[in-house]
């Protein structure tokens, strides 16, 4: 394994596992929510641009497509939903472990850009998906709850596709239930 990608990759996991311990017990408000669903956001966009040139099969593509559109789309329905709330901001970048993540796809080609980007949206989904989830029944702007609960059977969706994808190309993090 290349020496780069085999420290990046345990950077990312330390940072996996501190990020993970800080999101399993903080309590969803409004503004953590708005940062976190657009950082996020921003992530799967610049991840499904990069998948849309790298990847090497049409399956891959055809995904990355689908999460261009779809986090585009919600990325500006949550934009416009934060604009009319006071002290409601934005994130104006992708969050660190979505850049390390991002930066070890950069690094890969042919099939093994593939399952990464497989991989690396099965566990982009499941962050999304509990966000969500804690979003729709924990917050208290009821305009943000309406907007979370609307975008989880779209984020199940993409969950599910994206572990066929990495099933069907070797990926490790389908095999997660």
């Amino acid at each position: 394994m290349n020496p780069l990608l085999s420290s990046l990759r345990t950077a990312l996991v330390a940072l996996c596992f501190a990020t993970a311990s800080g999101l399993a017990v903080a309590d969803v408000d409004a503004d953590d929510f708005v940062n976190d669903a657009s950082a996020m956001g921003l992530a799967e966009v610049h991840n499904a641009t990069l998948a849309l040139t790298k990847a090497t099969s049409q399956d891959v593509k055809d995904f990355a497509q689908r999460m261009l559109d779809d986090h585009s789309a919600a990325n500006q329905q949550l934009a416009q939903i934060a604009s009319g709330k006071e002290d409601l901001e934005l994130a104006d970048d992708a969050t660190l472990l979505a850049k390390a993540k991002a930066l070890i796809l950069q690094l890969r080609s042919g099939e093994s850009f593939d399952q990464a980007y497989a991989n690396n949206q099965v566990v982009a989904h499941e962050k999304s998906v509990e966000l969500y989830e804690k979003a729709a029944q924990g917050l208290e702007d009821a305009e943000l709850k309406a907007y979370a609960a609307e975008k989880l059977p779209e984020l199940r969706e993409h969950l599910e596709k994206a572990r066929a994808l990495a099933a069907k190309h070797g990926g490790d993090a389908a095999k997660k239930d």
